[in-house]
Parts: C-alpha cells; structure tokens; sequence
C-alpha cells in the first residue's frame, strides 16, 4: 500500500467512525429516555472535548512521530465508537462524548498533519481528495448505519462490529504510512498552541467556511420544509444532495488547486456558495432551495482542506499550524448551528440564510490569506510571539 493510499484509507476510516454514529443517536435518545435538551447538552461534549484537546494535538505528534501519532489516535476513535451504546446513565454519556470529541479531534489534527507533510513531499496539492475520502467513509458508514437501524438490529452489537472492523482496516491503513519523520533541530510545538497572528488569518477565512458548512448541514432540511413546503423525503434529500455535491467537489478539488491555486480556487468556490445563498434566499420551491444548497457545498467544500494546508506552512511544524486552525474552525462549526437557529427565531430562515451568504461573501474577500508566506516568516513570528506553554 503506498503513503498516499495509506493515508486515504486512514480519512476514510475516520469519517465511517464518524458517519456510523451519527445513525445511531436516535437509539441512544430512546435506550436512555433523552429529551431533547439533554440529548443536545450530552451532544455538544464532543465538539467541547475536540476544541480542548486540538491545541495540544502538535506536541503529541512531536514526541511521537506523525505516523505513531496518527496510528494511536486513530486506533483510540475506532475504539470510542464501540462505547456510547454501553453508557447506563445520562452523565457516562455524556462523559464518553467528551472522551470520543477528544479522540475525534486529536486524530483530525495529526492525520492532517501527516497528510501535509506527504503533500510538500510529492510536490502536489491531495489534501482536498484526502477529505472527500473522508466525506465517502462517512457517507458509506451512514448507509450501512441507516440499514441497520431499519432491520432493527440493537446498536450495542451495531457499533461494537463497526468499531473492531474500523480498528483492524485503520491498523492495516497505519501501516502503510510514512516513517516517523526526525524531530532533531526542529524545535517542539508549544504544549498548548494558541493560534500565531499568521493562523489567526488562515483561520478566520476557515471559521466562515466552517460556520457555512455547518449551517447548511443542519439547517437545510429545516430549511425546505419550513420556507418551501417540502415533505420528509425532500427535505433528507436535500442534506443528502448537499453532502454529496461537497464530496464530489473534494476529491476533483485537487486539480482545480494544482491548476489556479489555493487562492483562486476559494475565491472561485465563494463565489459559487454566494449564488447559492442566493437561491436559497429567495427560493420558495424545495427544488430552488435543493440547487442553492448543492451551490452552498460545491463553495465551501474545499475551504477545510486548503485552510488546513496553508496553516501547515504557518507553523513551525505542520502539527503546530494545523491544531491552531482547527482549533478555530472546530468553534465555528460549534456555534453555527445555534447561531443559525437563534437569527431563524429571532428574524426568519431566509434572514438567517442572508447571514450566512455575507459570511461567505467576507470569506471570498480573505482568500488572499491562503497565500504561501516568505521563507524566515514563520520563525520570525515565533521568536516575537510569547510562548504558551
């Protein structure tokens, strides 16, 4: 299996622990007796524990190598899926998702930050191709999930199957990754990475992408059917299309980036994202608003992917670069949903969609911060910044 193979598989497997899940809430709700505010309080731990443990995600992969990093943390995330289904109470759910964002968000960062150093050691853009493969484990995941659920099949064996296949294909996708890299001469990343100035800026056009994506995704079902009319089957349709038209536009992301570059290709996607705003404001039709939405995530579908590879060249390491950007696009993807929510109660969905539009169109206009910096740069910002631990 060769690295770039390796490390597909590695995104693949972490999306299907991801897409696996997410079938079985409803199980988990009914199992524990959840109102819904408590399944919200209890679901909100696992971006909580992804956006503590992210900044230390860089010297965790210093210390042990980006491949015996990415082996650990992908082997701990299969592990957590298995444990939810087991919880007997409210609190040791609760618990667990704090344990499996933690896992969740560790692994985001070191398998990203060994894709970045395969990346500049091929002398080509894949990071795009490397998240829709994750896109397609999910998708894949949530299908097998779905199938499950509707031959009733009890989430306790569901997910303790899923979580011992997922172990063994991330361990044989783990074996396939480049050798740990030497750390001689390269200094550690800080403990606990704040975001440099330099990130701050890749990160802020990644949290617009991030809160569009986030909005779009659990927003655009509520979406049709609130403003357009649309019955239950369009309305999970139009995730569906949305999901989909994101995947697509990752894995053919990569040759719009080797041909125009990051920058134009971001730009070019908000422009794309900002037409669809567009449709899904002033559509009244579930078809309109299902073509603004597959707009939506052909835009931003790529903003993730080159955000992640342009904070690796900000940091002193790609680890460093890449937990302090995700440590701001994780908070993103943290409050959009309830942002959206509040302006949709507070105004009206298509008020709310406005919003959403303008930050994609701020997005567009900061795309120039995806630039490559000048060699020296980032040490300079490190001598100047004060440490964080």
């Amino acid at each position: 299996m060769t690295n770039h193979r390796a490390i597909a598989l590695v995104f693949a497997v972490h999306g299907a622990v991801a897409g696996t899940l997410s079938t079985r809430i409803p199980w988990l709700q009914e199992h524990l007796d959840l109102t819904p505010d408590v399944l919200g309080l209890i679901l909100l731990c696992q971006p909580v524990g992804a956006f503590v443990a992210m900044p230390m995600a860089g010297r965790l992969a210093h210390r042990l190598g980006g491949r015996t990093a990415t082996r650990l943390m992908l082997a701990l995330w299969c592990a957590c899926l298995a444990l939810p289904a087991l919880a007997p109470s409210p609190p040791w759910l609760a618990a667990i998702f704090l344990l499996y964002g933690m896992a969740a968000g560790t692994c985001d960062v070191v398998m990203n930050s060994q894709a970045l150093v395969l990346e500049r050691r091929l002398g080509r853009s894949i990071i795009a191709g490397l998240h829709g493969m994750w896109c397609v484990g999910s998708l894949a995941a949530g299908g097998v999930g779905v199938l499950a659920a509707h031959l009733g099949i009890d989430a306790r064996v569901h997910l303790a199957v899923v979580s011992a296949v997922l172990l063994v294909v991330g361990g044989l996708a783990g074996r396939g990754l480049a050798a740990n890299e030497s750390s001689e001469g390269v200094p550690a990343p800080r403990r606990f990475a704040l975001p440099s100035r330099a990130i701050l800026a890749v990160g802020l056009v990644g949290f617009c992408g991030t809160f569009a994506e986030g909005a779009s995704a659990n927003w655009a079902a509520v979406y049709v059917t609130a403003v357009a009319s649309a019955g239950p089957g369009v309305a999970a349709a139009t995730y569906t299309v949305f999901m989909l038209c994101m995947a697509a536009t990752r894995l053919v992301g990569d040759r719009f980036v080797r041909w125009m570059g990051a920058v134009a290709v971001v730009r070019g996607g908000g422009i794309v994202a900002v037409a669809g705003g567009v449709l899904v404001v002033a559509g009244r039709t579930p078809w309109v608003c299902m073509a603004g939405f597959a707009l939506v995530g052909v835009g931003v579908a790529v903003v993730v992917p080159l955000v992640f590879a342009a904070a690796g060249g900000a940091g002193v390491t790609p680890g460093e670069g890449v937990a302090g950007v995700a440590t701001i696009t994780y908070l993103s993807g943290l409050i959009a949903p309830a942002v959206t929510g509040w302006a949709a109660g507070a105004l009206s969905y298509p008020a709310a969609f406005a919003m959403i539009t303008a930050i994609v169109a701020g997005m567009t206009l900061l795309a120039g911060a995806l630039r490559p910096r000048p060699a020296g740069a980032v040490a300079q910002d490190r001598q100047l910044e004060p440490m964080a631990g």
